[in-house]
């Protein structure tokens, strides 16, 4: 039990539902549509697209998702790729003509076309109980009506707000400047499209007016999207991957996304008596790091369109941990892993949801970078993804930017399942962080016994690019014993991602937590 004269919050416990989110009011929109007879799908989707104008540089309808859910009644776990495709006249050969050794991040060649559109209306309409005309219509009147900016949106949009170009000042700046805290946003011109999506479907988004839109924006700063590109868009069904630690089987989305990095780092800290260690101290903190730059290593070799890599089971399997976990010195910091292109990155909203009947949705849902490649379509407004700037340009590499490939994603949602069962919904944002940020949640829970949102508030510790970020909650004295190590030791001025996550438990209530490092919150009913 949490001290309840020390600053902090409680999980959320309810019996019919209950939605975990980075906005409040994406919270109460889902809690809202489970009320009126929508299932978690249904919530979700309503609260995912409403993210897209409350948390505009974090998402939007210009993004990708990736999706875990399960069905009422059902312990397996189907997964979604709402990923797109680069078009198909992109050509790594030509960006490395020009001198590039990256896809630049606020170019057209950066935008994959957004799939999560695609999905979205896919799901409603095979999964969903009330139709997509209904689950879109909060996010329509806040859209026009307006959403006032909260704290922690207002300092990540004053961060990100150099990013934007052209005619998304016009729509994402206020007077050529971000909003203050309370300041209301609209977005009529995304309204506007919503309520054309909720008519017509998906062909209201990927082809006509809308596509024009985005297709002239893309190619009047030199794009090859064509109108096929968008047309062909289709998201698809996958089958997950899991790992299990300390009794409890991680399920994750297979590539092109990064999950399978969360359970190779956690294959490596098998073999580390991790419950044995000071959960806040530098030992812990200094094996988990060596842990996550031999997992990304790997990930940076190998995954990418599933279609052009052949290394998954290389990566899931328990030799290829040991032997990694063998390299770690207790005692010295090894060099860093390798960067991507798209290593700087902390800009994804995640949103999950238990109903009455069980069903569970795991959604997470990007922009990528902070507003994307900061590049708006004219006319509605879309904010358009740089998820290209996650291809690599080396010749040969399996994740080289080509034709219809879709790239690496950071994005991963994640489900927890105990003797079978679904026990847990979850997700961690933060763009690169969030294979980490699965293993220490996992590890929290079970090496520890922390409940779920004591599991959240923890501190947390990133080892990226070289530098290992230790968050404030953190004291001196482990600072400076990881810096003896050969840590190079930095306090980041952002909080490191931020998570949701719903425990099912056994006795039939439902537990929700969210993360104090975003303005969201847990609701049921």
């Amino acid at each position: 039990m949490r001290d309840f004269q020390a600053p902090g919050r409680s999980a959320v416990f309810a019996e019919n539902g209950i939605c975990a989110t980075s906005h409040p009011l994406a919270a109460g929109v889902a809690v809202d549509i489970l009320k009126r007879g929508g299932n978690a799908m249904d919530a979700a989707i309503a609260g995912a697209v409403l993210l897209g104008i409350c948390e505009p540089q974090m998402t939007g309808i210009g993004g990708d998702c990736f999706m875990l859910y399960t069905r009422p009644g059902s312990d397996d776990i189907q997964a979604i790729n709402g990923s797109g495709r680069a078009p198909a006249a992109a050509n790594a050969a030509a960006l490395r003509e020009q001198g590039l050794d990256i896809v630049p991040p606020g170019s057209p060649h950066a935008v994959t076309i957004p799939c999560a559109m695609d999905a979205f209306c896919h799901l409603a309409e095979t999964e969903g109980k009330l139709g997509l005309d209904a689950v879109l219509e909060p996010a329509i009147h806040y859209a026009d009506a307006g959403v006032p900016v909260a704290p922690r949106v207002a300092f990540d949009w004053a961060n990100d707000a150099e990013t934007l170009q052209g005619t998304a000042r016009r729509d994402y700046l206020f007077v050529g400047q971000p909003p203050h805290v309370g300041q209301m946003f609209r977005s009529p011109g995304q309204a506007e499209v919503l309520r054309r999506v909720a008519r017509d479907g998906r062909d209201a988004f990927y082809t006509g007016e809308v596509a024009d839109d985005m297709l002239t924006a893309l190619q009047q700063q030199g794009g090859v999207h064509v109108a096929d590109d968008f047309a062909n868009a289709a998201c698809s069904t996958e089958t997950p991957v899991s790992g299990d630690y300390q009794g409890m089987e991680l399920v994750e989305h297979p590539p092109n996304g990064q999950g399978a990095t969360a359970i190779l780092m956690l294959n490596i800290l098998k073999h580390f008596d991790i419950g044995a260690m000071d959960p806040f101290g530098a030992q812990r903190v200094h094996i988990e790091a060596e842990a996550a730059k031999l997992a990304y290593d790997a990930r940076n070799r190998f995954i990418a369109d599933p279609d052009h890599m052949s290394r998954l089971q290389h990566m899931l399997s328990p030799e290829t941990a040991a032997k990694l976990a063998a390299l770690i010195n207790p005692s010295k910091a090894m060099p860093a892993a390798a960067p991507l292109s798209e290593s700087v990155h902390k800009d994804t909203v995640y949103i999950t949801v238990v109903d009455k009947d069980r069903m569970a949705v795991s959604l997470i849902y990007s922009i990528f970078r902070g507003f994307g490649t900061g590049i708006a379509s004219d006319k509605f407004g879309i904010l358009l993804q740089n998820r290209g700037s996650g291809f690599t340009l080396q010749e040969g590499h399996p994740n080289e930017l080509g034709g219809d490939k879709r790239p690496m994603h950071t994005i991963i949602p994640g489900m927890l399942r105990q003797n079978g069962k679904v026990l847990m919904p979850f997700g961690v944002m933060g763009g690169a962080y969030q294979p980490n940020g699965h293993a220490r949640f996992l590890s929290n829970l079970t090496d520890f016994g922390m409940d779920i949102q004591t599991a959240m508030n923890a501190p947390r510790s990133f080892s990226d690019n070289g530098v290992l970020k230790i968050e404030r909650g953190y004291s001196d004295e482990v600072r400076q014993q990881l810096a003896d190590l050969g840590h190079s030791v930095d306090v980041p001025p952002t909080a490191i991602g931020g998570s949701q996550a719903i425990r099912i438990r056994s006795d039939g209530v439902l537990e929700g937590a969210s993360d104090p490092r975003k303005d969201g919150c847990a609701l049921g009913y």
